[in-house]
């Protein structure tokens, strides 16, 4: 199956390097170059697709607002010559951060990256999902039964899998976390939380409660939490 993306970027040269890596990966499919990223957006408000190369400093709205506006959205690689956006980019949840000029071989690892991140939501789709997942946690693998999950919280790269009676934390992001959950059993309600559905105790305009402890509500995700509580 094709990883579809699309390539944002204010410069046709950057987008002319896209194009050409590109061409070299066989599962990747570029459906389109825009240099307006209002453009891009209205493309995505019509079609899906699984990838988006969004390149970070650009006239009127920068990649990290425009990622911003689209939580739930594809994947973001995001395309930069200013190393100093890697850390916020990184808690936007974005895939990965190539830092231009970026070779072929560091552009086709990112693309390998996607892809890996797309089976992984393709084998949480289907029907026979086992009851556990294993979480690598340093040099250490643990089985972690479902049940056993309260709620996952980002912390930087980290994931940190808070279950019954301990924290598991686990280089992860959070899109590769959720991938690795059953979406019937797990739901994202912020930008840096995951909750167990069946774990919420009652619920306020802001917040989930996992037994004592709150969970904050995202705006943009309220109404994924929401439909948690009918």
């Amino acid at each position: 199956m094709k990883l579809t993306a699309i390539a944002i970027d204010d410069e046709q040269v950057a987008l002319s390097v896209i194009r050409t890596h590109a061409a070299e990966v066989p599962f990747l499919e570029i459906k389109e170059y825009f240099t307006d990223p209002f453009k891009a957006l209205e493309y995505l408000q019509r079609e899906k697709v699984d990838l988006l190369f969004l390149d970070i400093r650009m006239p009127d709205v920068s990649g990290l607002e425009l990622m911003a506006a689209l939580p739930g959205g594809p994947m973001v690689i995001f395309t930069t010559a200013y190393s100093e956006h890697a850390v916020q980019s990184f808690e936007l949840d974005a895939l990965d951060y190539l830092l231009k000029p970026f070779s072929f071989e560091r552009f086709l690892k990112a693309c390998n990256k996607a892809k890996g991140l797309q089976e992984l939501i393709q084998q949480r789709q289907k029907s026979d999902v086992p009851a556990h997942i294993m979480v690598k946690s340093g040099y250490e693998q643990y089985k972690v039964p479902f049940d056993d999950i309260l709620y996952l919280e980002s912390a930087g790269n980290y994931i940190s899998f808070v279950l019954k009676d301990k924290r598991i934390l686990s280089r992860l992001s959070m899109q590769e976390a959720l991938a690795l959950l059953p979406p019937d059993k797990f739901t994202r309600v912020h930008r840096s939380f995951i909750v167990a559905n069946n774990k919420i105790e009652k619920a306020d305009r802001n917040c989930l409660y996992i037994g004592q402890v709150p969970v904050s509500i995202g705006a943009a995700y309220a109404h994924a939490a929401e439909s948690i509580l009918r």
